[in-house]
């Protein structure tokens, strides 16, 4: 096996990986008969217990990539919406206006993910989950959130809230 194949699976099975590990596939729509499907994927937020995001993808089938010629990537459309699904306890947690990356998966081979952003909105009590697409030479415009209000919530923070 070559250099460049050896690392084109390595990457492969490092995509596959990175997905598997924190989501799990709960709904599976199909869409039409190229065999093109709607994943639903719960996510937790490792620092936020209670709290569970379900996120939508595109997954292209067999045949859609045949007839596309594009083997390695999936659409960056995607949908989000996260809920308190049990008491919520808030670890250590990004306060920055940037917030942190909470789960990330790969949409093509090398090049896409499908990224959720966790940010705390301060002010309004709120933490709001982004999903979008991170492309490495040209980003996408395409994102959607969700937000978890905390005002009037048994809320548990580890570290004492934030003022």
């Amino acid at each position: 096996m070559t250099a460049s194949r050896l690392r084109i699976a390595l990457a492969a099975g490092l995509a596959l990986l990175a997905t598997g590990s924190l989501a799990d596939t709960v709904g599976e729509v199909g869409v039409d008969w190229m065999g093109n499907d709607i994943k639903i994927d719960a996510v937790g937020d490792p620092e936020v217990s209670g709290v569970t995001c379900h996120i939508t993808y595109f997954d292209r089938g067999v045949l859609d990539r045949l007839q596309k010629g594009n083997w390695f990537e999936d659409p960056s459309n995607n949908a989000i919406a996260c809920q308190q699904t049990g008491p919520i306890t808030i670890g250590e947690i990004d306060l920055s206006k940037d917030g942190e990356e909470v789960f990330k998966a790969g949409l093509s081979l090398i090049w896409k993910k499908l990224v959720v952003t966790r940010i705390y909105d301060r002010k309004n009590d709120t933490l709001i989950y982004l999903a979008h697409s991170r492309e490495l030479t040209e980003g996408s415009a395409k994102m959607s959130i969700s937000t978890v209000p905390l005002f009037g919530e048994n809320v548990t923070w580890t570290n004492g809230k934030p003022q």
